[in-house]
């Protein structure tokens, strides 16, 4: 293993991401907050970033597997403690606090351990939502389109190493060309949300940090009551295409805004598609029949916060739990969904979903009929049995994980509800749960060890579990 490898790559993210990070103080600036300790410890990382790659300048970048594997967690672990120090040192918050925002900035979890949202200074709120808008795309990727420069042959493994879902499906013959469309349609995105929360009566600066959020479905808001304090439809629709169309495979948009009609015909689509209008639907009936709302306003506070959960961005509007058992049933469920392969959601991925299901399907035909010779397909191809292991050693560790995370929280004295769904929360990177962590509730509460082992679980999930999992088999440090 060649440190020099890592430290280069590290160093380069870091170039990237504090240099970008120095936009807040920027708009602090504009609105006279004093921002000299924001700007200082933000050029601190940045100069430091900056000195590794300068020793490093004449040294080759080649990363293999291992040093990618390493890179992608140690470059999380770093620049969560990069974007922490200005929470640490403009609001004389305590360090595992600021970590732990940090890290639900960057893994886009959206969870806060901030009560009084609205009394930030607008360069902190900035900062809040633009690490959601870096992570949401994945920094691994940005780092993906940089890496060429320095390495033409080391980007592909690094890429499989960050990647969200089950393989990389490559538009270009370059992993270099992908990476900067998904950044244009990224950009894109972001700049039509920004546009349609402006027309719907935003002032700029809550439309910019909530389109950030939206498009990295992460859900960090400006205000306590998040979007709920708006009192405006419109916003809560344009909110849902958004939260809806980013949790789809970017791949698709790249394919779709090159004229290729069928882009959004795979069976992931369909999948996401039928279930969140199935759940928004039932939970749109549940509230209805349980509230003096009328219907329209029912469908629009149950789609916002299906679709909210599902993509795992999370956002609120209303205190879904005090609609009754059965919407928070329904609401369970959506916590399981998690986006499509290739979006900026987090959670299990439809595609397993999928192949989860036909693969129940699948033995339970082979158990009736065990002469039969037949396969798993998705979109007409037949899917291979090491996926099939792949995905089902992956809901494997991420049950693994939550139930860990859980069986922590009840040990620490935490209420059942409040545990099972914080620690799914925090391993699908979702953000609100219930009880405690419900959509009318923070993070705060907890202790300083607490948040530092609930930040953990963010990376974990956001890495999908195997990323950082590996690094502790012996194997993989034997192997490779």
């Amino acid at each position: 293993m060649n440190k020099k490898n890592i430290l280069k790559f590290i160093s380069t993210v870091g170039i990237v991401v504090f240099f970008a990070l120095l936009i807040p103080p920027i708009i602090g600036l504009f609105y006279g907050e004093d921002v000299k300790i924001y700007i200082l410890s933000i050029l601190f990382f940045l100069s430091l970033n900056i000195f590794i790659f300068y020793l490093l300048r004449d040294h080759t970048l080649t990363l293999n597997i291992k040093e990618s594997i390493i890179s992608v967690n140690l470059v999380w672990f770093f620049l969560g403690i990069g974007g922490a120090l200005p929470f640490a040192l403009h609001l004389n918050i305590s360090l595992a606090d600021a970590f732990f925002e940090s890290i639900s900035g960057f893994t886009t979890t959206g969870a806060t351990i901030f009560t009084d949202i609205e009394s930030l200074p607008h360069s902190i709120l900035f900062h809040r939502s633009l690490t959601h808008w870096l992570g949401g795309m994945g920094i691994i990727v940005l780092g993906v389109g940089l890496l060429p420069l320095l390495n033409p042959n080391g980007s592909l493994s690094l890429f499989k190493a960050e990647s969200t879902g089950i393989s990389i499906d490559k538009i270009s013959p370059k992993i270099k060309d992908t990476a900067m469309k998904l950044w244009i349609i990224y950009l894109l995105f972001t700049f039509a949300n920004f546009a349609f929360l402006m027309v719907f009566g935003m002032n700029w600066f809550d439309a910019l940090s909530h389109a950030l959020s939206t498009i990295s479905t992460g859900g960090f808001s400006t205000k306590n009551s998040s979007l709920g304090y708006y009192n405006s439809d419109a916003i809560l629709w344009v909110t849902i295409f958004f939260m809806y169309i980013s949790s789809l495979n970017f791949i698709s948009h790249i394919r779709f805004f090159i004229g290729e009609k069928t882009a959004y015909f795979h069976e992931e689509f369909k999948w996401l598609t039928t279930m969140l209008i199935t759940l928004s639907l039932s939970l749109a009936f549940v509230h209805y029949t349980s509230s003096s709302d009328s219907f329209y306003t029912a469908l629009t506070h149950a789609s916002f916060t299906i679709v909210s959960i599902a993509t795992t961005t999370g956002f609120a509007t209303l205190n879904y739990e005090s609609w009754g058992n059965l919407a928070v049933m329904i609401v369970f469920f959506a916590m399981l969904l998690g986006g499509n392969t290739g979006s900026t959601a987090g959670g299990i991925k439809s595609i397993r979903h999928i192949i989860f299901f036909k693969n129940i399907f699948f033995e339970i035909k082979r158990a009736l009929h065990p002469d039969t010779i037949s396969s798993i397909f998705i979109d007409n191809k037949e899917i291979k049995n090491t996926t099939i292991r792949s995905v089902f050693g992956f809901l494997s560790l991420f049950t693994m994980t939550i139930f860990l995370t859980m069986a922590y929280l009840y040990a620490r004295g935490y209420d059942e509800m409040s545990s099972i769904s914080t620690a799914i929360s925090m391993v699908g990177n979702i953000g609100p749960g219930f009880g405690i962590t419900g959509p009318e509730e923070n993070y705060a509460l907890f202790t300083w060890y607490d948040k530092i082992v609930l930040s953990f679980a963010m990376i974990i999930g956001r890495l999908e579990c195997y990323t950082v999992f590996i690094v502790f088999s012996l194997s993989f440090w034997k192997k490779f």
